[in-house]
């Protein structure tokens, strides 16, 4: 309505209504005839379908990888969900990894690494069934123990409450994985920020502050994104 326009741009209906009768005449607003409330027109709607087209969230993140990585000296990696599960897509490699470096473009394994319960935690089941069948398999044929089905449901349950995921010697045995989600536009993930270092560096005394780095790294991804959600609003 008019009136609750006027009121949230402080500005007085008589002039609103002039600025309206602009927008509607350029399309970029729409006055419903029935009502006469008024909403977006079709131009303001496209400029705004192609600025989501512009969201590259490996661009939005470019610069918080390489902050992430000089404020805490760890490897830091951004992944996005891909056909076979979470997929490093852009990296930051730290000082303190020694020979041990993950690719670009290596599929992590889902239910035992910070990276891949994030995506768990956020993403709908039948988005990630298959990637959870294929891990069954490759685990059973490396003979490696696979999470169970409580196990996996309270790393869930765990990650909605915190915020993000951690884990313990799961990639190498000497290191831990911290891991945040990004979210974009429409509020669904968008990527996985983690944190990779030794175990022993990122032990108590320094994973609240890590996680704090990481939070807040991924929370101005995520607004870049458009996004009025960040980590841990569950």
């Amino acid at each position: 309505p008019l009136r609750e326009i006027a009121a949230r741009a402080s500005m007085p209906p008589s002039k609103v209504h002039l600025y309206l009768v602009s927008f509607v005449r350029e399309n970029m607003a729409y006055q419903d005839p029935q009502n006469g409330y008024y909403g977006l027109g079709s131009f303001a709607i496209q400029l705004g379908l192609a600025a989501i087209r512009q969201l590259d969230v490996v661009s939005f993140a470019a610069d918080s990888l390489t902050e992430l990585r000089d404020k805490t000296d760890c490897a830091v990696y951004l992944s996005l969900w891909g056909d076979r599960g979470p997929c490093i897509v852009a990296k930051a490699d730290g000082k303190l990894q020694g020979a041990f470096s993950v690719r670009l473009g290596y599929i992590l394994p889902l239910t035992t690494t910070a990276t891949g319960l994030i995506f768990l935690a956020h993403l709908p089941e039948y988005e990630t069934a298959w990637a959870r069948e294929a891990q069954t398999a490759y685990d059973a044929a490396r003979d490696a123990r696979t999470p169970s089905e409580d196990e996996i449901a309270e790393s869930i349950e765990k990650v909605h409450k915190l915020g993000y995921a951690s884990t313990v010697g799961m990639l190498n045995r000497n290191f831990a994985g911290l891991a945040a989600p990004i979210f974009d536009y429409s509020g669904k993930v968008a990527a996985t920020l983690t944190l990779l270092g030794p175990s022993e560096f990122m032990g108590r005394s320094r994973q609240k502050e890590f996680v704090n780095l990481l939070l807040d790294a991924t929370r101005t991804v995520s607004q870049r994104m458009g996004s009025s959600r960040s980590a841990g609003d569950e």
